[in-house]
């Protein structure tokens, strides 16, 4: 693997603009063409194309063939790969514009890992995330003549190309993810050693829980924006929703009746603890909606009024209730939680404009910092008698890790809860060793026949012994 360089293009702006998959899959595609045409003229193309994602989806041949023909003067010009990249692009960028598709709206958190779609950051987004990393950052000795970084420029990107900021940022998220003796700390790296930081930064960003799908060490030395954009922004995200669970907030108790519904809350993702959080507090508020997600259900700022109320009742602003304009009602709802001593991850704007990804982030932080919940030991007593607390070790944790950093289908919080269907341990050892299971006796989740759990966790003992 030393070896391997990928699909390289001589124009260093045209290989940015595609991942190494994208490149191979695009270079296959016109090796195709090259080989049914012998001789591949532009003319060629608009029919030739038609099997391309996007581009053979959203345009018809009349459609490409017109736009050739505006776009060059002659369309018997040999094509050479670098010239089909950039008709691509350029029927791409057609494409997207024609379906009226705004990049200030793309996510940097959800990217289809198999879509040839044209890049897009969310710039909001972007400043967002090197505020919080000037923030938690900002005392690290090697990072000091780094930081604090400009939000207005690329420079998050040529600063993580080493590696570096990413495994620091890791360590603040989860500490202790990554023993820091193992990162290559200088200021001039040769390739070895910066690959060996990307390297441990994508394992453990996959074993603290981000799934990272089709990126690669050449895309941090490229300095790929969407992509990196997209690991930072999970890293951000796991750490602000680590306290969402039991063990770190046992006051979560308090949104359920029972243990049963203990047992339910338990098994839930951060995500939607902190919905089934956010509805609670409305619900005192005397909100009659409920929240189900972070975008177009907190656009209109109403439920942040609400919310903010009932957290910070001396804080209030009546006009919050009163006023019409969402997007006035936006810069009031950020004014109140500056007085409430809460960061900001996102503007009026960003609110009105419903970034899931940044309310998100704002929510969470309004958790950490005043949640709102109650202390009373009464009902909190059979979470701290939970056999969890006592079964958590290091090695539980090590082993955790391990498994998470394998790329399995699911990403498991507790070795002890999470494996009980036998699916993730098949998974397990089937990296560790390849065709190993029969999986066509095996079972995928969601699994609701007990039974089905029973024949996984058999075949994985079988396989043990």
């Amino acid at each position: 693997m030393a070896g391997y360089v990928g699909v390289l293009v001589s124009d260093p702006w045209l290989q940015n603009q595609f991942t190494q998959v994208e490149l191979r899959t695009l270079k296959s595609h016109f090796n195709t063409m090259r080989r049914e045409n012998r001789c591949l003229t532009l003319a060629d193309l608009p029919s030739q194309m038609a099997k391309l994602k996007h581009v053979g989806e959203n345009l018809t041949e009349k459609e490409r063939d017109s736009f050739l023909r505006d776009s060059y003067k002659c369309l018997n010009e040999d094509v050479d790969f670098e010239l089909f990249l950039r008709v691509y692009l350029k029927l791409q960028s057609h494409a997207t514009a024609r379906m009226g598709n705004n990049a200030k709206n793309s996510s940097a958190f959800l990217k289809s890992p198999t879509s040839t779609l044209l890049h897009t950051i969310s710039e909001s987004e972007k400043a967002s995330y090197v505020a919080h990393i000037n923030n938690y950052l900002g005392g690290e000795e090697f990072l000091k003549k780094f930081l604090p970084i400009d939000p207005s420029t690329n420079n998050l990107f040529e600063i993580a190309k080493d590696g570096v900021l990413i495994c620091k940022l890791i360590n603040v998220a989860v500490p202790g993810t990554i023993d820091e003796r193992a990162i290559n700390m200088k200021i001039m790296l040769n390739p070895w050693e910066r690959n060996e930081n990307h390297t441990l930064c994508l394992n453990s960003a996959k074993a603290i829980g981000c799934t990272v799908v089709n990126i690669g060490t050449q895309d941090f030395i490229e300095g790929r924006r969407h992509l990196v954009l997209g690991v930072i922004s999970q890293i951000i995200k796991i750490q602000l929703l680590a306290d969402l669970n039991l063990k770190k907030t046992p006051q979560l108790v308090e949104l359920v009746d029972d243990s049963k519904d203990v047992e339910e809350l338990m098994s839930l993702p951060p995500e939607k603890i902190l919905l089934r959080w956010m509805n609670f507090q409305l619900k005192k508020a005397g909100y009659k909606k409920i929240v189900t997600n972070f975008s177009s259900d907190i656009k209109d700022g109403e439920a942040y009024a609400h919310l903010l109320n009932v957290l910070a009742p001396e804080y209030a602003n009546p006009s919050m209730l009163t006023v019409r304009d969402p997007s006035e009602r936006a810069k009031l709802v950020l004014e109140h939680a500056d007085r409430m001593g809460c960061k900001r991850y996102l503007t009026a704007k960003d609110i009105v404009e419903g970034s899931p990804n940044l309310n998100l982030a704002f929510v969470a932080h309004i958790f950490q910092h005043r949640n709102g919940l109650s202390t009373q030991t009464k009902q909190i007593s059979f979470v701290e008698k939970s056999p969890d607390e006592t079964q958590m070790s290091r090695e539980e944790r090590s082993f955790r890790l391990w498994i998470n950093s394998l790329g399995n289908s699911s990403y498991i919080d507790n070795v002890f809860e999470d494996l009980r269907d036998g699916w993730v341990l098949l998974e397990t050892l089937d990296k560790v060793s390849p065709e190993i299971v029969n999986w066509k006796i095996a079972t995928k989740p969601p699994i609701k026949m007990p039974f089905r759990k029973v024949e996984n966790c058999n075949q994985v003992v079988k396989i043990g012994k």
